[in-house]
């Protein structure tokens, strides 16, 4: 199968890990490469498309400014040494994309923002709008909170969260390797890369390896674990070599990589998952008015909504029936159960009044929205 083009993509996250990043024996990060890489976001920013960074490096960073020694941290010494490292670790970032006139924004995760409904909307939310303002949002793990219990564990793992949560059609990690081998090429001069994936089998489970650099804690195996999330929120990954200045140049001139393709989109994905998978805590009742918009792929705003039942928080799924109860589809709110009881029917200066706050116009957005046919 011929691999896809970088141009093809319109949501685009790119992976940075710290062994990109962070100059190991300096403690400092690679100024020209990362600007080089500031370079190529800006292309891509420039041709419209949404762009957005999961960036490790806190840790390094931190444990750089207040000279630790080499060797493992504690967990609290880490959650420390991220404390002093994100604040550098994000002007950094605010720098290198400013030279462009290009804005970014810090967003730190834990495995609650992704698990929790709640939380993921809200994080979902947040990157959304910072894509809409043509911002770039720089996202990272939140080391200073996380614990081993709770932690992603790497960033590889964390990007492909990030990227279906976004809805991302693209995850790029860039690493210190150009892609998936089908044996170690470090100990197999004769090993060849694996250009596509088309679905991740047990024997390719099978060639991936362990990381080998202090600084990273992901590997050829997490890469391949990251690529499964993705793929299967219909999010398409590769894995490219990060060592080179302007690496995603590279790709898009169709340099050496790994793709592992995905069969369905983001959207479709999603909305599966909203369709079948979740359990309907309420049940929105609608007007002919909205239930005509919906089928036309408009979102359902609170002034087509008659009736509230229920007892449900935000980003649960609710069942939404027409007038004559027969059910038109099935979606997210974005609302509290009370709150949607005393906006429904009302038109959005009225929900804004109401609420005291300017608050989301629709009450389940089209893309948290599944219809029946």
């Amino acid at each position: 199968m011929a691999s896809p083009e970088l141009s093809q993509f319109r949501r685009i996250v790119v992976k940075v890990g710290s062994a990109l990043l962070v100059d190991s024996d300096r403690g400092e990060v690679r100024a020209s490469w990362l600007a080089a890489l500031a370079d190529d976001m800006a292309k891509l920013h420039k041709e419209g498309r949404d762009v957005l960074v999961v960036s490790s490096g806190s840790i390094a960073l931190g444990r750089s400014r207040l000279k630790l020694p080499r060797g493992p941290l504690k967990l609290e010494e880490s959650q420390a040494a991220a404390a002093v490292g994100q604040i550098a670790l994000a002007r950094i970032w605010s720098e290198v994309l400013g030279a462009h006139d290009i804005g970014a924004g810090q967003i730190l995760v834990t495995l609650q923002d992704t698990e929790e409904r709640r939380r993921y909307l809200n994080a979902r939310s947040t990157i959304g709008k910072l894509l809409e303002w043509r911002a770039i949002p720089v996202i990272n793990e939140n080391d200073t909170v996380a614990t081993n219990e709770i932690r992603y564990g790497d960033n590889d793992r964390l990007a492909a969260r990030v990227a279906t949560m976004a809805s991302a059609d693209l995850l790029v990690l860039l690493s210190d390797i150009d892609g998936l081998y089908d044996a170690p090429p470090k100990n197999n001069p004769n090993a060849k890369l694996i250009p596509v994936v088309e679905s991740i089998s047990s024997e390719i489970e099978a060639v991936a390896g362990d990381a080998e650099s202090e600084l990273s804690r992901g590997g050829m195996r997490t890469k391949v674990e990251a690529a499964k999330i993705a793929t299967t929120g219909g999010t398409h990954m590769l894995i490219a070599s990060g060592k080179i200045e302007h690496p995603l140049q590279a790709i898009a001139d169709g340099g050496r990589c790994t793709w592992f393709l995905t069969p369905a989109n983001p959207i479709t994905s999603r909305k599966r998952w909203i369709a079948g998978t979740l359990e309907p805590k309420g049940t929105l009742t609608i007007d002919a008015g909205a239930v005509t918009a919906l089928r036309a792929g408009a979102s359902l705003l609170p002034a087509g909504v008659i009736k509230v039942e229920g007892q449900f928080a935000r980003g649960d799924a609710v069942i939404v029936r027409g007038p004559d109860s027969s059910e038109v589809g099935r979606g997210l709110i974005a609302y509290d159960a009370e709150v949607a009881e005393r906006i429904k029917g009302r038109s959005s200066p009225d929900v804004m009044a109401i609420l005291g706050i300017s608050g989301r116009s629709e009450m389940i957005h089209r893309d948290d929205l599944v219809v029946g046919g």
